[in-house]
């Protein structure tokens, strides 16, 4: 941890935009070199220019191969193409619709030319395929989000969701990565694309915040929020939902106050994080720390990472909620009785997140589905209402409508921060409140994630980590009862390892966003015990990178 986490930005933490734009369109990706490939991780490609890994070459390879892949599905519907608030999003945005223009796809663009929050893209997906078979390719709708999340300022990222709506599985990325990478190889040769003037005149118009804003009552209880009068403090941090939070205050007559309404691609009024990087981690008390200062004005304060994708809850009386904590609260609340019509569904959780869950689940009488991390895992569930609410612990969740239908099968970080003010207003208790009943009922867990920098081949190493890593029968003293590489809810790999005790638990995996791998550990028996499983879990990860 960095003594300068926390703090406000200076002058020499801010990137260079001129340079970081002149890169994207003049450097050229060496296609030999794997670290300047086209890679999909847990949420699309992902890079900087400046380390030409995320260049014009890759946008206009990647995007033919996006035509390419959605004709081979049959999809031919129109695409939804949106971008955040990175300096290189508009670039690659507009490299995106040359290519996709002149290969005669129906392109929807913001009608105001704003930004676009992933889950409005998600959402526009759905509303344009309601009704629709998803397995019939013919007239259904899909998109492209241009955006890094909640990286760094000098990084781009481009993911592309489906008609189902929500983040493209493997079997798709792996195609679409690889014929990428082939036009690279081939000098664009096959990649078709116009002149952006001819782009934008043939784009169609489409009001992505609209018809997101005003559908929100269908899925969030607006009405006892106005009525309660609780007073919110939304954050965008500088991202995509800069303008939706006002208009979302203005049309539906909520107590709210935009708290930093400016965008700036250098993000200079933020608070360093903990290895002193700008990032729009929301679920970052370094990152956060300029809203958490604020948060007794406020009976809920909000944030939101670069495309909204990500939620931070911060409470007068605790301040920024750890994600776990909030989701065992949103669980306790939506399946205890504040959604009847969402019957007998199943709760999905990634295998990081907080055994509480578990525990909230047991008592819930709830069936529980633990999933690998990514949110695609969660999309049929949400898609057909079997699973209402999906979540993980890096603050990603979403829930289906009050019905039962669904509303975004991709993260929804709007929605999760509206939902801490239904909490409020319904209960009068802040969900950091509620939180303290549940560790009064369930035990108080001790959980920490540690990111360590690791190179792509270090990564490798701990993405192929199996139960044999691990050679005693206990961890931190208690008997070790699983030893998993598949995640127990669909059997799916979890690209990394995760340890179990009747009181504890570790999990290590590299990374799908950055070059840095992680230690999730997590203890029912404190901070000490916790210290104990996360020492043990450095060892095998020390062990599997040979150091």
């Amino acid at each position: 941890m960095s003594n300068r986490a926390g703090q406000l930005a200076e002058p020499r933490d801010l990137i260079d935009v001129p340079h970081l734009v002149t890169a994207y369109y003049t450097l050229t990706p060496d296609p030999e070199n794997v670290d300047q490939q086209v890679a999909f991780g847990t949420s699309g490609h992902r890079g900087s220019s400046l380390k030409t890994a995320f260049n014009e070459a890759h946008i206009l390879a990647t995007t033919q191969a996006i035509v390419d892949y959605r004709r081979s599905q049959g999809f031919d519907g129109p695409l939804f193409l949106g971008r955040d608030t990175h300096a290189l999003s508009e670039p690659a945005w507009a490299s995106a619709l040359e290519v996709l223009v002149a290969n005669d796809v129906t392109v929807l663009v913001d009608h105001r030319d704003g930004y676009t929050p992933t889950p409005a893209v998600s959402h526009a997906i759905l509303r344009a395929n309601k009704g629709k078979d998803l397995t019939n390719g013919s007239g259904l709708a899909d998109g492209i989000v241009v955006t890094p999340s909640h990286n760094p300022p000098a990084d781009g990222g481009f993911k592309y969701n489906p008609p189902h709506g929500g983040p493209a599985d493997s079997d798709a990325t792996k195609v679409i990565a690889a014929r990428a990478n082939e036009y690279i190889r081939g000098g664009l040769s096959g990649v078709k694309r116009v002149a952006f003037s001819k782009a934008s005149e043939k784009a169609q118009k489409y009001d992505f915040l609209g018809t997101y804003v005003d559908d929100l009552p269908n899925v969030v209880d607006l009405a006892a929020i106005k009525h309660a009068g609780v007073r919110i403090g939304a954050d965008p941090l500088g991202g995509a939902a800069v303008a939706y939070w006002g208009e979302i205050a203005e049309r539906h007559g909520l107590d709210l106050t935009v708290v930093n309404p400016l965008v700036d691609p250098t993000w200079r009024f933020m608070t360093l994080d903990w290895d002193e990087k700008i990032r729009m981690d929301c679920s970052s008390p370094n990152a956060m720390a300029s809203l958490i200062a604020q948060r007794e004005k406020y009976d809920i304060a909000t944030g939101n990472d670069a495309d909204s994708d990500r939620h931070g809850i911060v409470t007068p009386d605790a301040g920024l909620m750890n994600p776990n904590h909030y989701l065992a609260v949103a669980i306790q609340y939506l399946y205890g009785g504040a959604r009847p019509q969402w019957g007998e569904g199943f709760i999905g959780k990634t295998l990081v997140s907080s055994s509480m869950i578990d525990r909230v689940a047991d008592d819930l009488g709830r069936k529980l589905v633990e999933v690998p991390v990514g949110f695609k895992w969660f999309v049929p569930g949400l898609l057909d209402g079997s699973g209402p609410f999906g979540g993980e612990e890096s603050a990603g969740a979403s829930f289906v409508r009050v019905d039962g239908s669904v509303w975004t099968t991709d993260k929804d970080g709007i929605l999760l921060a509206l939902l801490a003010s239904e909490i409020k207003a319904t209960t009068g208790k802040s969900p950091s409140e509620l939180y303290g009943e549940l560790t009064a009922k369930h035990g108080a867990p001790a959980y920490a994630r540690v990111d360590a920098p690791a190179s792509r081949e270090e990564k490798a190493k701990l993405g192929a980590l199996t139960p044999d890593a691990v050679a005693a029968d206990t961890l931190a003293g208690e008997s070790i009862t699983a030893k998993l590489t598949e995640a127990p809810g669909n059997g799916a790999k979890i690209g990394g390892l995760k340890v179990v005790t009747d009181s504890a638990w570790f999990a290590a995996r590299p990374s799908g966003t950055e070059d840095v791998y992680k230690i999730y550990a997590e203890s029912f028996k404190g901070e000490e015990h916790l210290a104990q499983v996360q020492a043990e879990a450095r060892d095998v990860v020390s062990a599997a990178l040979g150091s």
